[in-house]
């Protein structure tokens, strides 16, 4: 393994990926197959919102090898499901091995369900929402360095406010920003990047460039 100046890590596939998938296999399958790939599916972005959520002060890895447990504990991210939660299911979930025993985080995950739901019973819809904040494109990124990507933008600035006016928890810009990367909102794979081209063929450039 080589890491340039950039940042990038150039693999014994011959494929040079973003530095932050490092070695790991489960990180790599990742960077490889799901991040930066435009989700347009309203649970699959709740679900990634929550766990986002549940990343803040830990490592994505952390999150990424407790996921399974995560779905099973908050019944496979269905936020009808979950905005029924109660007290007992509070306590039951903080005794869950499985997951990021966090009180506050396991509260914002039952009040990001119901604002979910209040947002798909305006008929918008929770994609739609997320999706209008860039147009519905996904913003390509130009960066050819690690320097060169931002840890928070305007738009994840405006998106964060959004939110929590809508009612969900733990989504600040910086963490909202992680999670429009993660979803395609923003491809910002290093240009380097093998995943780069890929991601960017998944979704019209915009008019207005990277944010």
């Amino acid at each position: 393994m080589l890491t340039d100046a950039s940042g990038l890590i150039h693999h014994p596939d011959g494929c040079a990926r973003c530095w932050w998938a490092g070695l790991d296999p489960v990180y790599v399958a990742y960077h490889d197959t799901e991040w930066g790939v435009p989700e347009r599916d309203g649970r699959a972005l709740y679900e990634k919102l929550i766990l986002d959520g549940f990343q803040a002060g830990l490592s994505w890895i952390t999150i990424l090898r407790r996921r399974e447990g995560f779905r099973r504990a908050f019944a496979g991210f269905d936020p009808e499901a979950i905005a029924r939660f109660t007290d007992t299911d509070v306590a039951r979930l903080m005794q869950d091995t499985g997951i990021i025993r966090n009180r506050a985080k396991i509260v914002g995950t039952i009040a990001g369900a119901r604002a979910y739901l209040a947002i798909e019973a305006r008929g918008q819809g929770f994609s739609a929402f997320l999706w209008d904040f860039v147009d519905g494109a996904p913003i390509q990124g130009t960066a050819r360095d690690r320097a060169g990507i931002a840890t928070e933008t305007d738009i994840s600035r405006k998106l964060s406010k959004a939110l929590k006016a809508e009612g969900f928890a733990f989504c600040g810009p910086t963490i909202v920003h992680a999670f429009m990367q993660a979803v395609g909102l923003a491809n910002d794979h290093l240009l380097g990047c093998h995943r780069h081209g890929p991601c960017a063929a998944l979704g019209p450039r915009p008019a207005g460039g990277s944010a």
